[in-house]
């Protein structure tokens, strides 16, 4: 009979689970472990309050998360759970979306009520049973999670080096850590959940150290002045002291020299002085590469279908006249922005593929400064706007008819492919009836509006649909990645503002 360890205690316990010989199925998981910081103290606040407040958010944002990133629940410990991914990246990215739901959740209570996760995250070997695993793997996962700070998501080093060119995010190497009950020091890294958190981080350091470093400057220089100044006072001693010297005579003043224009030396090349006035600024428009836009006489249609519920109940909206993008937003087009210092990050990629793993926040980053850099009224377009313009005044499944075609989107089963890490180029399809690319594959496209789970209620005049759940926004078009039910004009998703998934992208409105 063999031994297990128990992920919570770290202790060993009899295991029985199977007959003498018999060897139990074991796999490689990217394993996450999640506690909630100062539990017994939310109890005593308020046993009753805290208990339903812990189950509700299992139940709302747990496991729907895990479960929306391709994980599984494997347990839930009172105040902690063990999930079990077979991507590092979704499981990193789970965590990261649980942590910043949990933020938008504690807003609108009291500091000593809030629930916070400190969470863990291991790649390694486990041991599976049908309602529980068990292994180092497993119990790595655990300790990381119990030297994490509430609101923090720590990973191991087998993790980092899974995810490290994979997702845009900081990480701050905490050097390696001995962790209770496991032989071997543990590689820990903290996950940022954008890469300028790391550099605010670092430039935060950085500024620490050097004002100690000049801390240390004014000491060291505060004593050789001190012992300057005690000299000068010795030697002033000595001169009042000494006998009075007899005065020298007057010597004539040396004639001024004639005016010459000095000539630099050949071995030194002549010292220029900044000009005080800063150097004149492009016009605003003078390297802004727009996106091409397409004007869109506006009109009724039917929005929604029958295919999903949140597609329910199909309504009558009425559009006014806009432009929207031709294209997508491209990875040129946002590097513009990020060059201007006015959006979070490079990205990576060929110039004329669309912009990839941009968050709703990163989008209206974007609109907001090609606003400003063009002075016109650049924005993201409503729901109801991406629906009449992805439709292209037809009524179908697909703009081109009811059966998939290919060459008409790019999507894992249009004839793209899903493997590549970044979709082809904008327009590589067919345009649709309004002259509009990839509308419909490519890439998920953010819109302006809150996610609500259907119709009911929904404005009728193309309007963007505020309030609702405002922590989600709705995307559009599906991405290369997704099948082709993910195409339909029709389909919609949500997905977290603050958070970026590797097939999110947008494209532009123009109000008139």
């Amino acid at each position: 009979m063999g031994e297990i360890r128990d992920f919570k205690s770290g202790r060993s316990q009899p295991d029985n689970t199977q007959p003498p010989g018999t060897s139990m199925p074991r796999r490689l998981a990217a394993i996450v472990a999640g506690d909630i910081a100062g539990y017994s103290r939310l109890m005593q606040l308020d046993e009753e309050g805290t208990h339903a407040r812990v189950k509700r958010t299992l139940r709302d944002l747990i496991e729907p998360t895990i479960a929306e990133h391709h994980g599984k629940l494997v347990k839930t410990a009172g105040d902690g759970f063990i999930a079990m991914f077979d991507s590092p990246v979704e499981a990193v990215r789970c965590s990261i979306v649980i942590q910043q739901n949990m933020i938008g959740r504690n807003a609108a209570i009291a500091r000593d009520h809030w629930i916070e996760y400190r969470i863990g995250v291991n790649l390694g070997d486990v041991i599976i049973e049908p309602d529980d695993i068990y292994g180092d793997g497993v119990n790595v996962a655990s300790r990381l999670e119990g030297i994490a700070a509430p609101g923090d998501v720590f990973i191991s080093g087998g993790i980092y080096e899974q995810i490290k060119h994979k997702m845009v995010c900081g990480y701050e190497s905490l050097g390696d850590k001995k962790v209770k009950n496991i032989t071997d020091p543990v590689r820990v890294y903290r996950v940022l959940p954008d890469a300028a958190a790391y550099q605010r981080t670092r430039r935060r350091r950085e500024s620490i150290l050097l004002t100690l470093l000049g801390l240390a400057v004014a000491i060291i220089a505060g004593g050789v002045l001190w012992y300057l100044l005690t000299q000068s006072r010795g030697k002033l001693a000595e001169v009042a002291q000494a006998p009075p010297a007899s005065t020298p005579a007057p010597q004539p003043a040396p004639s001024p020299a004639p005016a010459q224009t000095a000539s630099p030396s050949p071995s030194a090349a002549p010292i220029q002085q900044a000009s005080p006035q800063a150097a004149p600024s492009a016009s605003p428009t003078a390297s802004v590469p727009a996106p091409e836009m397409v004007s869109l006489q506006g009109g009724s249609f039917s929005m929604g279908s029958n295919d999903d519920p949140s597609e329910r109940p199909i309504r009558r909206v009425t559009v006014k006249p806009f432009a929207m993008g031709k294209y997508p937003v491209s990875v040129r087009e946002w590097n513009a922005c990020a060059a201007a210092k006015a959006c979070s990050f490079m990205a990576g990629g060929k110039d004329d593929a669309p912009v990839t793993n941009v968050s709703w926040s990163d989008a209206k980053q974007y609109v907001a400064w090609l606003a400003e850099a063009t002075k016109k009224a650049y924005r993201l377009p409503s729901e109801a706007e991406w629906e009449y313009a992805a439709r292209g005044g037809t009524q179908s499944k697909y703009w081109w008819g009811d059966q998939m075609q290919s060459g008409n989107a790019g999507c894992k089963d249009c004839g793209g492919d899903s493997a590549a890490e970044q979709p082809v180029k904008v327009g590589s399809f067919k345009a649709n009836p309004f002259g509009l690319y990839d509308m419909g594959g490519g890439v998920d496209q953010w819109v302006e509006d809150c996610w609500h789970r259907n119709y009911q209620g929904a404005p009728a005049d193309g309007a963007v649909w505020s309030g609702g759940d405002c922590a989600s926004h709705v995307i559009r078009s599906g991405s290369w990645k997704n099948d082709a039910r993910y195409v339909r004009p029709a389909n919609r998703d949500n997905y977290d503002t603050n958070v970026r998934y590797p097939t999110h992208g947008f494209r532009v409105a123009l109000s008139p």
